[in-house]
């Protein structure tokens, strides 16, 4: 296999590693890049198996980055949120779910929890099926050990006793009662639709006026929404889209993204439990419009 196929065939795994493991659309992209230009020079014939080998490069390039990354979200304003993964609908919902391969936006916050190798091994088994030995020889760790890292992930993520939040068709109705609650000023079906102890995070990173934190019971949640939204929260336009694989908004301003809405559903998917607002700018920088 050539570069050129290598490339084609192996950078969206390359980018969905990096993406989940950094929780940046943008930095998961720099890395790609990067580590196709070093693999470009190197001797093929010492290269055995080259998924493997790409995978170890970006998945130890993502560990290195997110340690650094880890320290500038100590010092950032407000609440932090990955940078959403944005697809517009242009065909039946459903089949355009089934097709987009991509990590829940509500794990990939809890992903946070963890730390860079828990995260790393928890992707490459959990959302990517990779057997141990595969992951032991990427991480350079033993099989025994990976085994008990992801233990200790997915113990870390289930604290809350919820199941790990998954990808869902049944997301649409709440983005229809939130447009519907936005346009006519009616909040009485979303009301119905969110959990009592329902959590509202919104990320301005310090550049746009967001909650400095989590609000958190249905009740001020509600107050909260029913008081941004008559003042211009709506934008000019808004657009349904698949925002990481489940139904999702897109608020558009001056013919440009102003925010991204999302959901996590609870258990029973008849309820949402957390609604998670992108405001920041320079993390809607990728999302692209109709």
């Amino acid at each position: 296999m050539d570069f050129d196929e290598a490339y084609t065939a192996y950078r969206p795994l390359l980018h969905s590693i990096a993406y989940r493991m950094l929780g940046s659309y943008s930095e998961a992209e720099d890395l790609v890049q990067d580590v196709f230009a070093d693999f470009s020079r190197l001797d093929p014939h010492n290269i055995n198996n080259e998924k493997a080998y790409l995978i170890r490069m970006i998945t130890n390039r993502s560990l290195n980055l997110s340690q650094s990354a880890r320290k500038r979200r100590e010092v950032y304003i407000g609440e932090w949120l990955p940078e959403p993964d944005v697809s517009s609908i242009r065909q039946d919902p459903a089949e355009l779910y089934a097709e987009h391969e991509s990590i829940s936006y509500a794990l990939l916050v809890m992903l946070e929890k963890l730390s860079a190798v828990e995260r790393a091994v928890f992707i490459l088994r959990e959302s990517l099926q990779y057997e141990y030995g595969e992951i032991a020889a990427c991480l350079q760790k033993t099989e025994a050990n990976c085994r008990k890292i992801f233990s200790r992930a997915k113990d870390k993520l289930q604290q809350d006793r919820s199941p790990l939040p998954v990808n869902s068709v049944t997301a649409e109705p709440f983005v229809a009662a939130f447009m519907e609650a936005a346009a006519s000023g009616n909040f009485n079906k979303l009301i119905t639709l969110l959990t009592e102890e329902a959590v509202l995070i919104s990320d301005g990173g310090g550049k746009m006026r967001a909650a400095v934190f989590a609000i958190i019971s249905r009740a001020r949640v509600m107050a909260f929404l029913q008081g941004v939204i008559p003042k211009n929260f709506l934008g000019d336009d808004q657009q349904i889209a698949v925002v990481n694989g489940q139904a999702g908004i897109v608020i558009i301003k001056d013919g440009m993204p102003r925010s991204v809405i999302s959901f996590q559903l609870d258990e029973s998917r008849q309820r949402a439990q957390r609604i998670f607002i992108m405001l920041n700018p320079d993390k809607l920088k990728h999302v692209e419009l109709d």
